[in-house]
């Protein structure tokens, strides 16, 4: 099933934040991801957004995703997007048409 990272970013130190984003892809590559949206000004529609990047991630898979994660790649790039930022990220799964048709029940 289809997931999604969803990621609030507060980078507090762009070069330190950079060093993450000069591997990133190439580690991101290798996990059959999709990368849908890095904005650092999204349009807030209700409620407050105080993150300065938000990131939106599509996998094939939760196992996938998971793999990336915690990949050895990915955590050796990682340390410096944890040392540059704070953030909030959650995975949630795709919409399936059984779940849409019990939506009206």
């Amino acid at each position: 099933m289809t997931v999604y990272a969803i990621a609030q970013l507060t980078i507090h130190d762009r070069e330190g934040y950079k060093r993450y984003e000069a591997g990133f892809m190439e580690v991101f590559a290798k996990f059959d991801g999709v990368m849908l949206s890095i904005d650092e000004e999204p349009m807030v529609l209700e409620g407050e957004f105080t993150a300065t990047r938000s990131v939106l991630i599509e996998f094939p898979s939760k196992e996938q995703a998971m793999a990336w994660m915690t990949s050895p790649d990915y955590q050796a790039i990682a340390k410096h997007r944890l040392a540059a930022s704070t953030a909030n990220s959650i995975l949630v799964k795709a919409i399936t048409a059984d779940m849409l048709e019990n939506l009206g029940s």
